[in-house]
């Protein structure tokens, strides 16, 4: 096992009806601001609890963040927690909200150019303190210090992360999901799959107690995922559904073991380029990284298809039988495979790797190794 330091400071309060705990949560005499999404949340119930549970607290409101939240619309809400002299933030929403509201805290604390944060130009050294109310399980980023950024003007999709834009704590109420459409549950599903597997399917260090977490997590997405399809409301495969995404990015997994994340690089410039849902880039592209990288991830190929799968026969069976059985997997979540299925061709590629390039994403994976021309290998495969 690799050296590593932990500590996630996220309170987590989870269950039906916890959002009434609120009002504890912040602490006294802060100025909220409270961040949101489209709007879904003053449809389902969510809002309305959320207010409650405010309890009269001095609160203002920003709602229009996207999927994939825009830097135009996250100045935005800076400018505002300036103006309003803000000192708490609350999150309402999935990802997406959470990521942006983090970005918020990090940017309303900087004086030079907010997008240097994105860049890596700008250190981050002070942040707001934010809290957040999960309605979609998927990217955990409730309980970690990641964020991603797209500037649509121009297309680009860059992460950034620092210890101090970690929600001082997150409730999760499975119940929130309920009214969430087919397509966001199945992304959300994926989304904390591949998470897992960034961090699980590299090369052996002896982490056993990381690599049994890992299993658990992927066996659970794999049996409750399609089960929360066809039982919308069924509130214990919501509530393993909402946690296994919690525990897949908290940290926990990644410590003292490597770590890969190609498939998320060069999954954000499909996002940022064609639009693609971040959960669809990583169902196309996860399995061509597998198979492209096979023989370097062989071990833990053959851990995956016998703990996971429950595959047998040869190694190179086993092997090849894993990655069917992911793709399979992805697909009976209704989310497509291959670039094709959205419309992305050969004729795009060269847009794609000129992204990887000019973003410095040019040696990828747990050993450094996968090049520009590899990630244009692996697109390829992809099609």
């Amino acid at each position: 096992m690799l050296n590593f330091s932990f500590q996630n400071p996220t309170k987590i309060v989870f269950g039906e009806g916890e959002i009434s705990k609120l009002e504890s949560l912040i602490p006294q005499g802060k100025r909220v601001l409270l961040t949101y999404g489209g709007g879904s949340i003053k449809q389902n119930g969510v809002y309305e609890q959320v207010v409650k549970a405010l309890n009269g607290s001095d609160f203002i409101e920003f709602g229009g963040i996207e999927a994939n939240p825009g830097y135009e619309t996250l100045i935005k809400a800076v400018a505002l927690v300036k103006q309003e002299n803000i000192d708490f933030l609350l999150a309402v929403g999935g990802g997406s909200v959470i990521d942006g509201t983090k970005f918020i805290a990090a940017a309303a604390k900087v004086d030079d150019d907010p997008w240097g944060i994105l860049t890596g130009k700008v250190k981050v050294t002070d942040a707001l303190p934010l809290g957040a109310v999960l309605t979609l399980p998927a990217t955990g980023s409730e309980s970690n210090g990641n964020s991603v950024v797209t500037r649509r003007e121009t297309q680009e999709k860059l992460p950034f992360s620092s210890p101090l834009v970690y929600p001082a704590f997150a409730i999760l109420d499975p119940t929130t999901t309920y009214s969430l459409p087919m397509r966001q549950v199945s992304n959300g599903i994926v989304d904390a799959f591949v998470h897992v597997m960034e961090q699980y399917l590299t090369y052996p260090v002896n982490a056993p107690v990381q690599d049994g977490f890992s299993e658990t997590l992927l066996k659970t997405l794999i049996s409750e995922g399609p089960k929360a399809l066809q039982n919308p409301e069924a509130y214990d495969i919501r509530a393993n559904i909402m946690w296994a995404a919690t525990m897949a990015l908290n940290g926990l997994i990644g410590q003292g073991v490597p770590q890969d994340w190609a498939t998320h690089m060069i999954g954000h410039e499909l996002t940022a380029l064609h639009g693609m849902d971040h959960a669809q880039t990583l169902a196309v592209l996860l399995p061509s990284v597998m198979a492209y990288k096979k023989e370097s991830k062989r071990q833990k190929l053959i851990q995956y298809a016998e703990n996971v799968w429950g595959l047998a026969g040869s190694d190179d069976d086993k092997i090849d039988g894993a990655i069917l059985k992911t793709r399979q997997f992805f697909e009976s979540l209704s989310v497509p495979t291959r670039l094709s299925d959205y419309q992305v061709g050969a004729g795009h590629i060269d847009a794609l790797v000129a992204q990887l390039q000019a973003h410095g994403m040019v040696k990828l994976g747990e050993r450094q190794d996968i090049t520009i021309d590899d990630s244009r290998q692996i697109l390829e495969m992809s099609l």
